[in-house]
């Protein structure tokens, strides 16, 4: 069976060494690095999704509104008819 590979992101600042001792304000401001990205993360996969849906229900009335304001004027049956 395959390995499945990991999606978390390594550190590569200084105090995510493991060899030198670290003191606990290190490791509270790693935590609290941790914790924003976590946020950052959410906050962009929320975007996202909302804008995946904003585009999905919003690109065939965006294309009949670019339609119905070109200059020769078409009727809605006309731009919805596929000839």
């Amino acid at each position: 069976m395959a390995a499945k590979a990991s999606l978390k992101i390594k550190g590569k600042g200084k105090g995510s060494s493991k060899g030198s001792s670290s003191s606990s304000s290190s490791s509270s401001s790693s935590s609290s690095a941790s914790s924003k990205y976590k946020v950052f993360k959410a906050w962009t996969n929320w975007s996202l999704e909302k804008a995946k849906v904003a585009t999905h229900y919003g690109f065939i009335p965006l294309i009949i509104i670019i339609g119905m304001n070109s200059d020769p004027k078409p009727d809605l049956f006309q731009l919805l008819s596929p000839v």
